[in-house]
């Protein structure tokens, strides 16, 4: 069977409730962050998952990604991975769109970057390291990373440009799921966040 990748983001933080950029600042989990990151868990330890045996785990090392992995009970098996830190915001870390919006009325993310931060070929360059490495073995993997990164490690699976990302939003502590249809790369599952709905 074709390997795929599941992609958990992280749990709400303070700012990703304010809608503000959150790159490289270590933003702790809010308590829903926490309670959702349980939740997760206990919905990846149920069936279909039964706790994912044989599945390669690795986690961004920022503490809102790693408290997530750990909350959701797989903090014993993830290996701490920099290609799944977020995308480095560089002058726009901690603003909200809106405010960028204010110097720049027609700025988008995906299509104008950021100042002095990653560019989008360096982002669609870590999500492509991130794409070989889940297809590199016969076998699963599931990351926990931020809501950027993840876009982007998904529009590189479909082989569609970074820019492709601005059209799929991602939720916190959604759960996602790239695999394969007809033999190419395809979403199996997107922005999935029924684990807390039935909480």
């Amino acid at each position: 069977m074709a390997p795929r990748i599941l992609l958990a983001r992280h749990g709400q933080t303070e700012w990703s409730l304010l809608g503000r950029h959150t790159g490289r600042t270590d933003i702790p989990l809010l308590d829903e962050g926490r309670r959702g990151a349980k939740l997760l868990g206990e919905r990846l330890h149920r069936g279909p998952w039964d706790g994912l045996d044989g599945v390669e785990i690795r986690t961004s090392p920022l503490a809102r990604a790693r408290e997530t992995c750990e909350l959701a009970g797989f903090g014993d098996r993830a290996e701490h991975w920099d290609t799944l830190m977020e995308w480095d915001y560089g002058a726009y870390e901690g603003m909200t769109p809106a405010e960028i919006k204010e110097t720049r009325p027609d700025w988008l993310i995906w299509r104008d970057g950021v100042p002095e931060g990653e560019t989008l070929a360096q982002l669609s360059a870590r999500a492509d390291e991130v794409v070989a490495w889940a297809r590199s073995a016969d076998r699963d993997t599931l990351v926990f990373a931020h809501g950027h990164v993840l876009r982007s490690i998904a529009a590189r699976w479909l082989g569609e440009d970074v820019s492709f990302a601005a059209r799929i939003r991602l939720d916190p502590t959604s759960l996602s799921a790239l695999g394969w249809a007809y033999g190419a790369p395809a979403i199996e599952r997107w922005n999935d966040t029924g684990h807390l709905e039935l909480a």
